[in-house]
């Protein structure tokens, strides 16, 4: 141990150690010493970070340097990996953008909502609804997010609280959901194109223009095209500026009275909450790139308050704009019609600026959903719940066979409407977060000294009173599916019931290889090992 390494020899190796994606097969290779480093100030600042006392339940927005496993029965931590500087290439403002991608992208689909119970209640449900679901959804986000800052994100959630056969099915509904919901978005590009190409419709016309586009989104997912940086921000304000134009030009015809029009006999309620649940749900979907944000301790918590600021006033603004300056006809208000708004308010300059900030907009949530989707698999590989060709990275480090799996699964259901996509995703979806919510209290209850950068300031009798809202919400999204739609996601909800069982006797008759990356830290839950010469892997 005494060769020594200069600086730009650790970083290389670090960066080819993480390309490789290592898993327990093969034991990840000794970091070099800490006295090697050539330069006299970094040996210093990387002696001091090895040397820091491991720390507890951070104060809030506080974080620590490295991600800690959870603490054994006698409160001692049991194990850490140091997450190398190089690697955490999210900072605040990129994340922001990204997570707004992930739940909104802009306005493009709430127009269901206006057509659904009219113009007050939509209004009144932008308003309402942050405050039941996407508020709390954050706060739990936030707090397990920066506990687990790793690329399984609810899966290791739901898998430390309640076990790696629930975890698993977490992360089956989940992934099923956020790819239904990755099926919609090229039907609401072709939406928004079809009053400018009436081809677009209906037809072999459509069914080509769905493959193609899926085609094109997920090669720019291979090659590593994710909703980050500086394009991230790009795409986002492209996507609402037409709209802050649309608000300005609609002043003179405001008329506020149309804003409260209401016809509570007249309410299609099961579009309407579908409409406002899927427009402001996904907070959580952050949590499977957790991984790779820079100081998540600090920055997860934020960056989710300012997306849920920015998410909220997206919607209300063009909302109030387009109501309140033309005569309503709820017939019109349907998935695409804000270009028609803008080529009535604006001319038809205005129709093709959205129509351009539609398609832009839902480029950026399908590569960002299916970047989500795809290393959520990745993860659920790294712990062993998949099998190991799904931690299988391409040459450009993209999970190729995570890729692969979701472009299917869109393809498979693109042929559906946007009203039968919501609802499907939307009653998948509840699944999921009610183990997310019972995760979140149990981990508060049997982990309360485990490491949490940030934790939301309420006690556990607080967390459950918090629950409470978005749970009967969820019972009422459940009772208002239409017996089609709840047999579908049933059915779905009951291959992953048999399918993990299923993958366990394979990994035993040893017809396919899992493995666990054993660079992660414990999670508190075990695997029984595939065979008796496998060793024991947490």
């Amino acid at each position: 141990m005494g060769e020594g390494y200069t600086q730009s020899e650790v970083l290389l190796a670090v960066l080819h150690d993480h390309q490789q994606g290592s898993t327990a097969t093969s034991p990840a290779t000794p970091p070099p010493p800490v006295e090697a480093a050539s330069d006299t100030g970094q040996q210093e600042k990387l002696a001091a970070e090895n040397t820091a006392p491991a720390a507890g339940t951070a104060a809030m927005g506080e974080c620590s340097t490295e991600y800690r496993g959870l603490p054994d029965a006698n409160g001692e931590d049991a194990g850490s990996v140091p997450v190398p500087a190089a690697l955490r290439k999210v900072s605040i403002v990129p994340l922001v953008f990204l997570i707004f991608y992930e739940v909104s992208g802009g306005p493009f689909g709430i127009e269901d909502s206006v057509g659904a119970a009219g113009p007050l209640l939509a209004i009144v449900g932008f308003l309402a609804l942050p405050v039941i679901w996407s508020i709390p959804e954050a706060l739990i986000t936030a707090e397990l997010g920066t506990m687990f800052p790793e690329n399984g994100g609810y899966v290791v959630w739901v898998a430390s609280a309640l076990g790696p056969y629930w975890g698993f099915q977490q992360g089956w509904v989940k992934w099923l959901s956020g790819v239904i919901d990755n099926a919609l978005y090229p039907v609401l590009f072709l939406d928004y194109l079809k009053s400018a190409v009436p081809a677009l419709g209906g037809g072999p016309p459509r069914t080509f223009a769905v493959l193609g586009l899926t085609a094109v989104l997920t090669m720019l997912n291979y090659r590593g095209l994710t909703v980050v940086g500086w394009v991230a921000i790009c795409l986002g304000v492209f996507s609402i500026l037409p709209f802050f134009v649309m608000g300005l030009i609609s002043l003179p015809r405001l008329r506020p009275a149309r804003w409260l029009v209401v016809d509570l006999h007249n309410v299609d309620w099961n579009l309407y909450l579908n409409t406002l649940f899927w427009n402001l749900n996904y907070w959580d979907s952050i949590s499977t790139l957790s991984g790779e944000v820079e100081n998540p301790g600090k920055t997860l918590p934020k960056a989710l308050l300012y997306a849920v600021i920015f998410v909220v006033v997206g919607y209300l603004y063009p909302l109030l704009a387009g109501t309140g300056a033309v005569p309503l006809d709820r017939g019109q208000w349907s998935d695409g019609y804000f270009s028609d708004l803008a080529k009535l308010l604006g001319g038809a300059w205005l129709m093709w600026w959205v129509q351009a900030a539609a398609a832009l907009s839902n480029m950026g949530m399908f590569v960002a959903e299916m970047s989500s989707d795809s290393y959520q698999l990745l993860g659920m590989a790294e712990r062993g719940m998949l099998p190991a060709f799904f931690a299988r990275r391409s040459r450009h480090g993209t999970p190729l066979v995570g890729i692969l799996f979701s472009a299917s699964g869109v393809l498979l259901l693109s042929s559906l409407s946007f009203q039968e996509i919501v609802a499907a995703e939307n009653f998948l979806y509840c699944f999921g977060m009610l183990l997310e919510f019972i995760a979140f209290v149990l981990l508060r209850v049997r982990r309360p000294d485990a490491p949490r950068p940030y934790r939301v300031p309420l006690g556990t009798a607080g967390c459950v009173a918090m629950l409470v809202p978005p749970t009967a919400l969820i019972v009422v999204v459940l009772a208002l599916s239409t017996l089609k739609v709840a047999l579908v996601s049933l059915g779905a909800v009951a291959v992953g019931l048999v399918l993990q069982p299923a993958l366990r006797f394979v990994e035993k008759k040893g017809l396919l290889r899992f493995a666990v990356n054993s660079d992660l830290p414990d999670i508190g839950v075990g695997r029984s090992p595939a065979s008796a010469e496998e060793p024991l892997a947490p």
